[in-house]
């Protein structure tokens, strides 16, 4: 068995009552919940005034209480923030997890003994990020989950950091915090707790202009759900401290037996012992929830197993495939599971037709009513009257169960305890002298108490106190959530100790234990509203550099016909975001010998392993678009000039912005959850001239560790057998309403799907200048070099005053391939601007 560097915590999900006793009952460590605002998982959560009691209920169990608190956090919010971080410092939170950097800041001002976790929101994968989360004040760093083990060992052996690693539950098709799909076609926004999953909905594969037959496999951003139960004792031996169970939207049932799993993992890691997983336990994890489990990214790179693309929601275990349909029922063939973990009357199934049927259709199923077995094996099921249509099954149909009552029965005994269930050891210390009071001291967790009888003790005429009598009496514990653990004795003179006393003390110190681990921590807690006024004007130092009255033009290509038509435009630069690396360097020598400014973009995740990039993008010596905090940290500590902080830094409120100045950051793009007025709004706050707003683009919806050309175009796993399809095929996403979003690879072969309407903003040019905004990007996806061409000259000419903004929109909306779409720049008619105080 490999050492584990350290101990992990198993940390669960809470995203209420329920499942926050069936974590505790089934035996977290932490337990992380969020508010009703202020978090990634908008639908669920606790209320401020609630939250003290649930502090004190998880102290009272020995259980750590994170508060979620991972959202981009708006202007005219920081001062409810403000204040939400005080309040939850006073109600005693072990620790908030936080994604917006500002806040992580505040939060520090605020309450500086408490606790900074760094979430998994922040795309941070690699040591350089989880240093710019130090810097911040963070003490543990929860990593992105597309990180294989040897990449975190070797971001814990660079760091030393405390980090916090996903294993079980959903995974998000794209990096946590850089997905805008929610927020552009919706306006709900992912990074704001608002995700409308549009990873789960069915594309179809245009290769080249015509449709790929991908047969079954529709839901092509769909990923199954992450399951490393096997994999704890490599993780614990990498360094990680804390094993996350994903699923605050999860049932009681969901967290407890996850819980319990990876609790008992844990503690034969601890204890030395080899995992004792049986297929029935990996069965009842796969039926309590499930897209299908597995390590995924942990296990390494693979992307033909990640996404399965037949379906986008649970499944439960496949039990069989159908062989015939009756007049009322379903004769079907069994599957291996169903010889570990029987179908039976009583549970829920649903067929799968996804080889046949549309798959906006609804899927049939129903309840088992009857179920009968030959002797060939083959199972005949009977339903309810009215409940399945048989008609709508057809042989060769997938078995789910999706349902079975019988483990639920299970879970019961964590989700209806009446009695703690899972209990701490106490140890005991007793002196116990002839002549004296009796003297102990109880100690659970951190927690130790002192009881002392009032009386003397005597001595024994023929049964003095021993160590059987003190765990007989003392191991009664009752209905608290101790055990008795180590008792030592020293006795001396042959004390005499009666029965009734030894319960007295017993249940005297059981009491102080628990009103001890009940109290909420003594934290010094600052003014909220006057630390956030320090934290503002911490920032007065950033100067803003002059500026005149013209409007610059900035152009982002990603194509070499791209550029060619670029260059003739004379823009004020032109940022080169190429798949290849090695098409970079003779491009950016090309385009410097016009006096063109050129500038390169950087991606936007850097795992361990691929500083060669960097060192790559350095050595070209041009200004850099700056797209992760990992790269911008890594980039001020080699005092490398010239920095623009792209979109993907994601800067929603100006004291983030100033932070990101402060660095070195030249200027910065707003990130996308921003609409057109906040945009202004910022600009205002941290400076027009330090602003580079986007006006034409296709937004980047997801981004993903997963390759869609990989998976669909070719039979290999990763980049070294592919072929590289990316460089040879253009590829777009044709969405459930039609409309067709490209895909293209970066260079570390991450791909970025961006949405099919280009999103601009000619509605909003004229409020962002009256801003003091003078820098203006455009971006281009699949454009041709004459669309680019032709999109940049109507924005010059806008731009000049030789035509209304009004006229620019319209004659966008012809020019651009898809259409045009205000997107995330939408401000909805109830928005009022945020007045900036001098």
């Amino acid at each position: 068995m490999p050492v584990p560097a350290r101990k992990p915590e198993v940390m669960s999900p809470a995203g209420y009552w329920p499942q926050l006793r069936a974590a505790v009952e089934a035996g977290a460590d932490a337990v992380y919940f969020g508010l009703t605002h202020f978090s990634a998982r908008a639908k669920v959560g606790f209320t401020l005034d609630e939250l003290p009691e649930v502090t004190r209920t998880l102290r009272t169990r020995g259980v750590r209480g994170y508060l979620a608190f991972n959202t981009l956090v708006f202007e005219h919010e920081l001062g409810e923030a403000a204040r939400t971080i005080a309040a939850a410092a006073e109600a005693g939170v072990d620790a908030l997890i936080i994604q917006d950097p500002a806040i992580m800041r505040l939060a520090h001002e605020i309450a500086p003994q408490l606790e900074l976790h760094a979430s998994t929101q922040m795309s941070i994968s690699d040591a350089s990020g989880v240093r710019f989360a130090q810097d911040l004040g963070a003490s543990r760093v929860t990593l992105a989950r597309e990180l294989s083990v040897a990449e975190i060992r070797a971001i814990y052996e660079q760091t030393g950091c405390d980090l916090e690693v996903f294993v079980h539950g959903a995974l998000c098709v794209a990096y946590s915090g850089q997905c805008y799909s929610s927020e552009a076609w919706g306006g709900r926004s992912a990074n704001r707790g608002q995700c409308a999953q549009a990873c789960r909905l069915p594309y179809e594969l245009i290769v080249d202009g015509e449709v790929e037959p991908l047969a079954d496999a529709r839901y092509l951003l769909s990923p199954g759900d992450l399951y490393a139960l096997h994999q704890v004792p490599e993780l614990a031996a990498a360094g990680v401290g804390a094993l996350k169970i994903e699923g605050r939207y999860k049932d009681a049932e969901y967290v407890a037996l996850a819980t319990r799993a990876y609790r008992d993992a844990v503690d034969a890691v601890l204890a030395g012992e080899e995992l004792a997983i049986s297929e029935e336990l990996d069965l009842e994890l796969e039926q309590v929830y499930s897209r299908g489990l597995g390590p995924w990214f942990i296990s390494g790179t693979n992307h033909q197993t990640a996404v399965n693309g037949r379906a986008p929601r649970h499944r439960g275990v496949l039990m069989g495939r159908v062989v015939a349909v009756e007049d009322a029922t379903v004769r079907m063939e069994p599957s291996d599971a169903h010889q570990v973990s029987p179908l039976k009357p009583g549970a829920g199934i649903v067929f799968d037709a996804a080889s046949w049927r549309s798959p906006e259709e609804a899927e049939e199923g129903g309840r088992v009513y009857q179920l009968e077995q030959d002797r060939q094996g083959t199972l005949t099921l009977a339903f309810a009257n009215g409940a399945v249509r048989f008609d709508r099954i057809r042989p060769g149909d997938l078995v789910w169960r999706s349902d079975d009552p019988e483990l639920l029965q299970k879970t019961r005994k964590y989700t209806e305890a009446t009695a703690p269930v899972a209990r701490r050891p106490v140890s005991v210390s007793v002196v116990a002298r002839t002549g004296e009071p009796l003297f102990t001291e109880w100690k659970a967790g951190g927690a130790r108490i002192r009881v002392v009888s009032e009386a003397v003790l005597e001595s024994s005429r023929n049964r003095a106190l021993n160590l059987d009598v003190l765990c007989e009496q003392f191991g009664r514990m009752g209905g608290s959530p101790y055990f008795l653990g180590e008792v030592e004795l020293e006795a001396t003179g042959d004390p005499f100790v009666p029965s009734s006393l030894l319960n007295q003390i017993r249940r005297e110190a059981v009491g102080k234990l628990q009103a001890l681990e009940a109290a909420p921590p003594a934290i010094a807690v600052e003014d909220p509203l006057r630390a956030l006024a320090s934290l503002e004007a911490s920032f007065s130092a950033v100067d803003s550099p002059p500026c005149d009255d013209r409007a610059y033009l900035h152009l982002l290509v990603r194509t070499p016909e791209q550029l060619d038509a670029a260059l003739q435009l004379a823009p004020a630069s032109i940022t080169l975001d190429y798949l290849d690396l090695y098409g970079l360097r003779p491009s950016v020598e090309r385009a410097g010998k016009t006096g063109i400014e050129v500038r390169v973009a950087s991606p936007r995740i850097f795992k361990p392993g691929e500083a060669r990039i960097m060192n790559f993008l350095v050595s070209l010596g041009c200004p850099i678009l700056v797209r992760s905090s990992g790269l911008l940290q890594a980039l001020q500590e080699m005092d490398h000039p010239a920095l623009i902080g792209d979109f993907s830094l994601n800067t929603a409120n100006s004291p983030a912005a100033h932070l990101y100045l402060q660095m070195g950051i030249q200027r910065l793009t707003p990130g996308h959850d921003l609409n057109a007025a906040q945009v202004a709004d910022l600009a205002r706050r941290a400076g027009g001239a330090r602003i580079e707003a986007i006006a034409y683009q296709h937004l980047p919806v997801f981004h993903t560790e997963h390759c869609v050309f990989c998976r669909f175009l070719s039979t290999g796993t990763s980049y070294k057998d592919c072929g590289r399809p990316c460089e040879s095929h253009l590829v777009q996403l044709r969405d459930p309403a039609g409309r067709q979003h490209p895909v293209m690879a970066d260079v570390g072969c991450r791909n970025t799907v961006f949405g099919a309407e280009a999103q601009e903003a000619s509605q909003h040019l004229e409020a962002w200048r009256s801003a003091g905004i003078r820098h203006f990007r455009l971006e281009f996806a699949h454009e041709t070099g004459p669309q680019v061409a032709e999109i940049t000259g109507l924005f010059q000419e806008a731009l000049r005053g030789d035509m209304a903004y009004s006229v620019l929109g319209q004659k966008l909306k012809q020019a651009a391939p898809g259409g045009t779409t205000q997107g995330s720049l939408f401000v909805a008619n109830n928005y009022q601007e945020i007045p900036v105080l001098n």
